[in-house]
């Protein structure tokens, strides 16, 4: 442990002097971006895309497999996630950009108080996207022999 003699002998110490702090230095109050309203909504947007994801798989997976000519080929699974994964991680990052302080930003305050309004409408985009699949039924007009009995 270094006592007060030393410090004052040791030239290396000795020559460090803060200057105390001035107003335009004064630290800014921290906006915290990820709390738990931010995990919740990002949340609740991961669900309904994977959701939607989820649907879609599943509906290429039977129409491929009964035949479908509209659908040539399934891709595979780590390309989906991929390529779905990316999806996600952009939206949170809007979302991100969105609650976070931006001093350059005129009405910065506003967009910060309604950050949730971009998840909560993709959200809910993504749950009718994957509701309607659920619902998906073979065309009208299909032939029993091509499109399977229902």
């Amino acid at each position: 442990m270094l006592d007060a003699a030393h410090i004052e002998t040791n030239s290396a110490f000795a020559a460090i002097a803060v200057p105390p702090p001035s107003l335009s230095e004064a630290p800014v109050a921290q906006h915290k971006v990820i709390d738990n309203k931010f995990i919740a909504a990002m949340a609740a947007l991961g669900g309904a895309e994977s959701l939607r994801f989820t649907v879609h798989k599943v509906v290429l997976d039977h129409e491929y497999a009964a035949g479908a000519p509209w659908v040539a080929s399934v891709p595979s699974n780590p390309h989906l996630v991929t390529k779905y994964g990316g999806i996600y991680a952009a939206e949170l990052l809007a979302a991100y950009e969105l609650k976070k302080p931006h001093s350059w930003l005129p009405g910065d305050k506003f967009i910060r108080k309604f950050w949730w309004a971009y998840p909560a409408a993709m959200g809910t985009a993504h749950i009718k996207n994957g509701v309607r699949g659920i619902r998906t039924q073979a065309p009208s007009g299909c032939p029993l022999a091509e499109c399977g009995s229902q």
